[in-house]
């Protein structure tokens, strides 16, 4: 079964799926700022554009950009900001 999700008023939507590797999502997000909570430990990569991340505990943004992954923790918040419209696969343990 494939779910849609959608955030941040339509700025950012995801399809969630699950296989035999676990659960997935792989989405798009339009240009701004978010601020995400974690319930698992999460990769992020991103498939296409650029993702600046600012990940829990650090006080400087990380640029992510097409091949690229970074991880989260469960029970953290991070932010993603980008300038251009990107995608990314994030996968959940």
């Amino acid at each position: 079964m494939i779910n849609v999700n959608e955030y941040f008023e339509g700025a950012v939507k995801s399809l969630a799926y699950t296989t035999e590797h676990g659960r997935s999502t792989i989405g798009v997000i339009e240009k701004g700022e978010y601020e995400f909570g974690t319930s698992s430990h999460e990769t992020m990569t991103v498939i296409e554009g650029q993702l600046e991340a600012l990940l829990p505990g650090e006080t400087a943004w990380q640029t992510f950009t097409a091949g690229q992954k970074f991880e989260v923790n469960a029970n953290t918040v991070f932010k993603v900001k980008t300038e251009v419209q990107s995608s990314y696969l994030c996968t959940y343990r």
